[in-house]
């Protein structure tokens, strides 16, 4: 099949609202967006407390949640795995090759990301805040809410950045989930499984729904920069 006739059958396929492609579709947004929210709390969380408090090592806990940012998601696969094997230290939860153990893996990825933004978007706001929350006789979690508050944009930045880091790894919901067919296939290991058989139709498909929901999520990230900078402007 030529890439014209392949890309014809793949919008095809989406117009016709073909059920084995939107149930990949629906598995890798359930998936993420539950390992995202599982990771938000205790990530912004733990980045706020890096962000505010000093400690032993802080300055190599930072570079640690820096560097995790380009570990390689296949890694992560791959130590899940041996943590959920039959023989593993969970194996008794039976969740390799599952929707679960997916979850899991994009709960871990998500989690560097929203602790890094989370870090970050602390460390540049004025600590004057902070100081002002606390000699008005705020509590530490009233400062720690009043701090979140005034770096919302920050935080929703990470939240847009990890979910766009879940949807599109395929190394370790390959490995954790085993890309089974309607229980754990995803969109990006369906494009690999589809590429590798010569079927290139939905693997379009499913690649223009990739490239859309990556334009989508970046739109909303530029339009949370620019009212940022609109509210900025307008202190």
């Amino acid at each position: 099949m030529s890439l014209p006739e392949a890309t014809r059958a793949a919008f095809a396929l989406l117009l016709s609202g073909d059920a084995a492609l939107w149930g990949i579709v629906w598995m890798s947004l359930k998936t993420s967006v539950l390992g995202l929210l599982l990771a938000t709390a205790p990530a912004v969380l733990l980045g706020y407390a890096i962000a505010s408090y000093r400690f032993p090592a802080r300055r190599m806990v930072i570079w640690l949640v820096q560097a995790s940012l380009s570990l390689p998601t296949v890694l992560i696969g791959l130590l899940l795995y041996l943590l959920l094997s039959r023989h593993g230290p969970w194996g008794s939860l039976h969740w390799l090759f599952s929707q679960p153990g997916i979850v899991l893996g994009q709960c871990v990825i998500a989690t560097p990301v929203l602790v890094a933004f989370t870090l970050a978007a602390v460390q540049a706001l004025d600590p004057r805040y902070a100081e002002t929350a606390i000699a008005l006789g705020a509590s530490r979690w009233r400062t720690m809410f009043t701090v979140l508050r005034e770096v919302r944009f920050g935080v929703v930045a990470a939240l847009i950045s990890g979910f766009g880091r879940v949807i599109s790894e395929v190394g370790c919901a390959l490995m954790v989930g085993g890309n089974i067919a309607g229980q754990t296939r995803t969109i990006t290991t369906a494009i690999a499984l589809e590429t590798s058989k010569g079927e290139f139709a939905q693997g379009i498909a499913l690649g223009i729904v990739l490239v859309a929901l990556a334009l989508i999520m970046n739109g909303a990230l530029m339009l949370l920069q620019g009212d940022t900078r609109a509210a900025g402007a307008g202190q």
